[in-house]
């Protein structure tokens, strides 16, 4: 049996894993050309950052409504400010660029736990019982 919100969890893993590699990737894609000091891609009007914020806090919203939890509600409501500030404010200091991936890892890090919380210790429970 799986919790109502598992596909926030894929969908908040997906989005953090997302972001990192666009992080990673864009630099290095943009290396050599007029678009180095900005790797800020847009989907019409809308940065992607701005997409990344809006994927993650709909994940963290669902995966943690009704979640009993309050240390998971935490990981992951604190993990998305981390990442939603850095991402806002990355081009103005170095730091917010590393909050960044701190705030992708912690994100994918709480969808893990809450997986493993609502699907996987449940089944070795009524295994063991």
């Amino acid at each position: 049996m799986t919790h109502s919100h598992n596909k926030a969890d894929y969908l908040g893993i997906l989005g953090s894993v997302l972001c990192i590699i666009h992080c990673i990737a864009m630099p290095a894609l943009a290396m050599g050309t007029a678009f180095t000091h900005n790797h800020h891609t847009h989907i019409g009007f809308i940065s992607l950052d701005y997409f990344f914020i809006l994927i993650n806090g709909a994940a963290v919203y669902f995966a943690t409504k009704d979640h009993k939890s309050i240390a998971l509600n935490i990981l992951l409501w604190g993990a998305l400010l981390i990442f939603a500030v850095s991402l806002i404010f990355d081009g103005k200091h170095y730091l917010f660029h590393w909050l960044g991936y701190i705030g992708s890892a912690l994100l994918i890090i709480g969808h893990f736990f809450n997986l493993y919380i609502c699907q996987i210790a449940p089944r070795i429970k009524l295994k063991i019982s």
